[in-house]
């Protein structure tokens, strides 16, 4: 039984729309526990469950099919991807669980290759495997549930950006567009081979980096495209400027985006932000990748200007690809994003 072809979609582009999943929320009832620091109405990255003055969970869950034939590699990146949240919220990973759904037909040898996948990422996270659930469902599907800790004091939300603020981006975009090619065996080998390195890379790296700088906001650029994560951080009360000539691309993932190889998930990125963005200047390649999911992202980081070359220079040791995308200004009429 082919292991890719079980699925019907893959990696973060699987994840239901910013709109649909809003209105699943809404109706919620509210956490009333003061310790609860974050919970879901916050559209952060991860839970944050204050224990004393000094120290906090974090608490978060990910999992997916795969979007790449070797269920080892799959592994990695789903590891990856599930314990990237905590790193954007300013914490080290404590320990995970694994999430396990896998086609009772299907050959058992694959599932031990995508939980030994995973396990060499959470090791590499200097993180224990403590445990985990599995099913037999007609898809694989693989993640992890990841408790971290930070100082309640230094907990970075993805909404609290400061006008003046510098934008750093850790990683290259393009993930989504060049997953589609491949799957029409469209991509070439070098890109193939860029978007899973890419997606295998920790995000602990530059996490570490940051927090030697004033970062005042920090998220995660995963299943909704660098726009919709960047509409979460400028909230209501800035604009995010974003210069489309300064952003890190995948090797051939412009032309992939000439050639419209968006994806469903990308369109309904598209559905959810277009209203609030005037993308009347950019290229239709260009929206393709604001818009395009990125399985296991990099980093989009709000830091203060007066360190943010600094910043960018300590990050790039690790991840010479990131790079600063844009800045943060005053809320500019009703747009909370500007695209140049």
């Amino acid at each position: 039984m082919d292991f890719l072809s079980q699925c019907t979609s893959g990696g973060c582009g699987a994840k239901i729309g910013p709109h649909e999943l809003s209105g699943f929320l809404r109706n919620l009832p509210k956490s009333t526990d003061e310790n609860l620091l974050v919970d879901f109405n916050a559209s952060d990255d991860a839970a944050v469950y204050q224990l004393s003055d000094t120290l906090a969970l974090i608490s978060t869950v990910d999992f997916f099919s795969p979007m790449v034939e070797d269920p080892r590699t799959f592994g990695r990146i789903a590891a990856a991807n599930a314990m990237s949240d905590v790193y954007a919220m300013g914490g080290n990973v404590l320990y995970a669980l694994n999430l396990v759904c896998f086609p009772e037909k299907m050959e058992k040898q694959k599932l031990s290759e995508i939980l030994i996948g995973g396990a060499e990422k959470i090791q590499e996270a200097q993180a224990s495997l403590a445990g985990g659930h599995s099913i037999y469902d007609h898809e694989p599907k693989y993640g992890l549930a990841v408790t971290g800790q930070v100082d309640p004091q230094k907990i970075i939300h993805n909404n609290t950006p400061k006008i003046g603020d510098v934008l750093i981006l850790t990683k290259a975009l393009g993930v989504g567009l060049i997953q589609s090619a491949a799957r029409g065996g469209l991509a070439s080998k070098i890109a193939e081979t860029a978007a899973i390195h890419s997606m295998e890379r920790l995000n602990k790296y530059a996490a570490e980096k940051m927090r030697d700088f004033p970062v005042h906001a920090c998220t995660d650029v995963t299943g909704f495209g660098l726009l919709v994560h960047a509409l979460e951080m400028a909230g209501d009360t800035v604009t995010l400027v974003i210069d489309t000539e300064q952003l890190p691309l995948l090797p051939e993932a412009y032309h992939y985006a000439e050639e419209f190889m968006a994806t469903a998930a990308g369109q309904r990125n598209r559905q959810f932000a277009e209203q609030n963005i005037d993308l009347s200047f950019i290229s239709p390649a260009f929206q393709e990748i604001l818009f395009d999911p990125q399985t296991s992202g990099g980093l989009l980081l709000s830091v203060g200007p007066e360190k943010a070359v600094e910043c960018l220079a300590a990050i790039q040791k690790d991840d010479p690809v990131a790079a600063i995308i844009g800045e943060v200004c005053e809320k500019e009429f009703d747009r909370s994003i500007v695209i140049l």
